[in-house]
C-alpha cells in the first residue's frame, strides 16, 4: 500500500479539559473546526487556539497533521503506523479522527522533527 499525504495545518490548537457535565460552549460550536470527547469523568474539547473555552485545564501549542483522505474504515493499521513513526521520532502525540479522516496533533515546537520523520518513512507532506 502506498504511503499516505498529510496536510500540516497552519493553526494552532488548544486541548481542553472540561466537568463531563459541562455545556459546549457556542463558541466551539461556531468554530471551523473542532473535536469533542467525552467520558464519565471528563469533557474533552480540541479547537484553534483562538476560540475562547473557560476549562479546569488546558494544553496550547499544537500542531494538526491531517491525514488526507477520505478514508475507507475497514483500512486497517494506518494509525499504528503513522503512531510508530511519530514514537521512534519522539514525538507525543494526540489524536483525534473523523468518520472520514485521522487528525495527529503534535506539539508546535515538535512539528519539524514529525515532518522530517515522516517524509523519511516516505509519507508525503503538504502544508496549508
Amino acid at each position: 500500500m502506498p504511503k499516505q499525504t498529510l496536510l500540516v495545518r497552519t493553526s494552532l490548537f488548544t486541548i481542553h479539559s472540561l466537568d463531563p457535565e459541562s455545556d459546549i460552549p457556542s463558541s466551539v460550536l461556531s468554530s471551523p473546526l473542532f473535536f469533542l470527547g467525552k467520558t464519565e469523568e471528563e469533557l474533552s474539547i480540541v479547537v484553534p487556539e483562538y476560540v475562547e473555552v473557560s476549562s479546569l485545564d488546558s494544553d496550547e501549542g499544537w500542531r494538526a497533521l491531517e491525514l488526507l483522505g477520505p478514508l475507507h474504515l475497514s483500512m486497517v493499521g494506518i494509525m499504528a503506523q503513522i503512531g510508530k513513526v511519530l514514537a521512534s521520532a519522539k514525538v507525543a502525540i494526540f489524536v483525534v479522527s473523523t468518520f472520514d479522516t485521522d487528525f495527529f496533533l503534535v506539539k508546535n515546537n515538535k512539528l519539524e522533527d514529525a515532518v522530517a520523520a515522516l517524509e523519511a518513512a516516505g509519507y508525503f507532506i503538504n502544508r496549508e
